[in-house]
């Protein structure tokens, strides 16, 4: 039995390492770090979402108190563009030319003193525009259409023919807006040079994707940059790029000689790191009148950039969610004027969920089945398209414990059937199967003489508590004491890490640090390999276990030694070894690779007379494969379950669709839940280790978020008899 083997399957809920840090306020996040002399960045944005800049007069701000520079597209070199990444190509360098292609856009920036006289000159920045007509929705016949842009459309079987062929159809076509990811940091940058060497501290969730697409973007080694992200104020997916406002923070650090630090404002970071693109879906399903689905047919067309790239296939996850022989997929972008979508919190999934769960429930009503019933005729025990066994998936399980921890079997099917005085109240429900995701993770674990450890690696916790379960599983791995295990994160001159994002930093980097750890043990035992004083002689990896700071032979516990004797006794301060892990493919492993899986339910209560809604209740059952810490897993689920609140009820970016202003970009325009909002949140693991990876692990970082929408406009309907098909829903829906 390995290591990894005898691990519990829900790790003890231990408080987060980094708790008391951030309590008392010592954790460093990018806007706390200063740097002596430093000067102060501010940005000045365009007024215009499409056009030239006709001219730009900067003397007046060049001459007020304080300005040491003002950097505009006719002082910025051409700069070169960043790599392609795993989520597409970098953005654009910043400020290359005289082009404006969206509102928002940065056309200059001033550096001074301090804040506060940069903030003051940027006022003085005037600048003529020569508008030219935006293209900001996606009816609009100017506007470019990129068609299957990620080689993800699907297809397998006759669709016309399962549709021509079910007793029941229903076709419907569902809406999503824009939404603003809004973490509660304000995104920063403090750059500073050391010859031809730079230090970074940024708010981001890919340190090693910062650090490489700024030694390209400045034609340096990677090992002449250093990007430090210890902690981050919250992300969603807006800090998975190296965003123009870093460049031309690092390119003005470089330019002035001294250290630039840029802070963005609430306002810019609705236009400078990305949203959660709007846009519309159609769903088909076709069934018997038995309920087995015959036909599905989902296509999606959202907004993309006008010269950006976003991953956002709305219909991906449609293709394996349910057993169904015939399926069509596809998606299609359109170029516009407007601030680059980028992730944001279950991308893609999180709107694609609610177009299919929504038609999953119209389907329902339209066969008169109940909404469970219907899931669960159409479970898919195997991948549907690949017909390969799953790694594993416990989906089944979700919906039975959900349904009895929420009552399910006690609701009328009737809309309108279920009243508290004035209240009209609702029951839903939605499926969440969420894609799996994991990269090439690397890790580097040491023991030092005094009995202590230290793993580390370059990825970053963007509150999830990914300290605090590393530090567990390393400390489970090694057989020490929690106290005695430090995991350093949110450094690239660790061993390199994949993005904090998709739901699969977890998982590659647990695989990553139980290889290291794997590799010291290995290390330990050759050093004792021939070492007459040691009760270990002779040992292999499979003959020992680890416990109490020792290794001790699995025939014989009684015989072993401390890692602290070996050391000492060779002379040696301390230990260490690299590790590294890399997903296996479907093919090697003969199995289809499961991401996270999980159910929704939902209570709704609309007044009757004034349309309020309010969520009563909601219970989220989750398959997330082995779950190394309950407490901070059930966090998460939280977390992402009021994401979808926001979601379904109040989150809505509006953009003027005459001057592609964004009109609320603001946290008192722009809604999110508050506490009031929040009902109490039941949340249920369930499942087995995943046999994808060594852990057993499953990302669960946008599983609580997708479905809830879907779950709250089924519950809607059942209140009140009305569907809603766009989100999010408002009162005048109801009036």
């Amino acid at each position: 039995m390995t290591a990894a083997q005898e691990l519990p399957l829900v790790g003890a809920g231990v408080n987060r390492v980094d708790g008391a840090r951030k309590v008392a306020g010592d954790a460093p996040y990018t806007s706390d770090f200063d740097a002596p002399g430093e000067a102060h960045a501010t940005l000045v944005q365009s007024t215009i979402a499409a056009g030239r800049i006709a001219a730009i007069d900067t003397c007046a701000a060049e001459a007020a108190p304080g300005v040491l520079k003002v950097y505009t597209h006719l002082n910025v070199p051409r700069l070169a563009r960043g790599p392609m990444t795993l989520l597409g190509p970098s953005p654009q360098p910043p400020m290359q030319d005289d082009r404006i292609v969206h509102h928002g856009q940065h056309v200059a920036l001033v550096v001074a003193e301090t804040r506060d006289q940069a903030v003051a000159a940027a006022r003085l920045v005037r600048v003529d525009y020569a508008p030219a007509e935006p293209i900001l929705d996606l009816g609009d016949p100017r506007a470019v259409t990129v068609t299957n842009p990620w080689g993800m459309d699907s297809r397998r079987g006759d669709v016309a023919g399962g549709l021509a062929a079910a007793d029941v159809t229903i076709a419907a076509t569902y809406r999503t807006p824009d939404n603003t990811n809004n973490p509660l940091g304000l995104f920063a940058t403090l750059a500073e040079w050391d010859g031809d060497r730079v230090t970074v501290h940024d708010a981001t969730q890919w340190p090693s994707m910062v650090r490489e697409t700024l030694a390209l973007v400045f034609g340096i080694p990677e090992t002449a940059v250093r990007v430090l992200s210890p902690f981050l104020g919250g992300g969603f997916g807006a800090g998975l790029r190296a965003w123009p406002h870093v460049i031309l923070a690092v390119y003005a650090a470089r330019e002035l000689g001294r250290p630039v630090k840029l802070v963005l404002t609430r306002p810019q970071m609705f236009t400078s790191v990305g949203h959660r693109p709007r846009g519309v879906q159609q769903v088909v399903l076709g069934a018997t009148a038995d309920g087995r689905l015959l036909a599905l047919d989902h296509r999606s067309r959202s907004l993309l950039a006008a010269e950006d790239d976003d991953y956002e296939p709305f219909t991906v996850g449609s293709a394996s969610a349910y057993a169904c022989p015939n399926v069509n997929t596809s998606d299609e972008q359109v170029r516009t004027n407007i601030p680059a979508p980028v992730s944001m919190r279950a991308p893609a999934e999180a709107q694609g969920n609610f177009a299919l769960e929504s038609a999953m429930d119209e389907l329902a009503s339209a066969l008169g089945m109940d909404p469970l019933e219907l899931r669960l005729r159409n479970y898919a025990e195997v991948h549907p398209a690949l017909n390969l066994p799953w790694t594993s998936k416990a989906l089944r399980e979700c919906y039975t414990i959900g349904a009895e921890r929420f009552g399910w079997s006690r609701r009328p099917p009737a809309p309108r059937s279920l009243r508290d005085g004035h209240w009209l109240v609702g029951h839903g429900l939605a499926g969440v199967s969420y894609s799996w995701w994991q990269a090439p993770c690397e890790a580097l674990a040491t023991v030092t003489a005094d009995g202590r450890a230290t793993v580390s690696s370059s990825g970053m916790d963007i509150g999830t508590g990914l300290y605090t379960v590393m530090t567990q599983l390393s400390a489970q791995l090694l057989g020490l004491p929690l106290e005695r295990v430090r995991f350093d994160l949110g450094d690239t001159d660790l061993p390199k890490a994949p993005m904090a994002g998709g739901s699969g930093l977890t998982g590659a980097l647990a695989s990553a640090a139980h290889d290291a750890v794997t590799q010291l043990l290995s290390a330990f035992l050759e050093l004792v390999r021939d070492d007459p004083g040691s009760p270990l002689r002779g040992c292999r990896r499979e003959d020992v276990r680890v416990a109490d700071g020792r290794i001790s032979r699995r025939d014989d516990p009684g015989r072993g030694e401390s890692y602290s004797d070996i050391l000492t006794r060779h002379g040696l301060p301390e230990l260490s070894a690299s590790g590294s892990s890399a997903p296996a493919t479907n093919e090697q492993l003969g199995m289809a690779h499961a991401g996270a899986f999980a159910a929704h339910f939902a209570e709704v209560r609309v007044d009757e007379d004034l349309g309020l809604i309010r969520v009563a209740r909601l219970v989220s059952v989750v398959d997330g494969g082995r779950i190394l810490n309950e407490k901070t897993a059930r966090s998460q689920i939280i977390g992402g379950a009021i994401g979808g609140i926001g979601m379904a009820l109040f989150e809505d970016t509006i953009t003027d669709p005459a001057t592609g202003r964004i009109a609320n970009a603001s946290l008192a325009d722009y809604l999110v839940p508050v506490h009031a909002d929040i009902p109490d949140i039941d949340v249920t693991f369930v499942g087995e280790p995943d046999r994808g990876t060594p852990i057993g692990t499953k990302g669960i970082g946008e599983v609580g978020l997708v479905g809830v929408a879907a779950a709250i406009a089924n519950a809607v309907h059942h209140a009140t008899g009305i569907r809603v098909r766009s989100l999010p829903i408002t009162l005048d829906a109801f009036l």
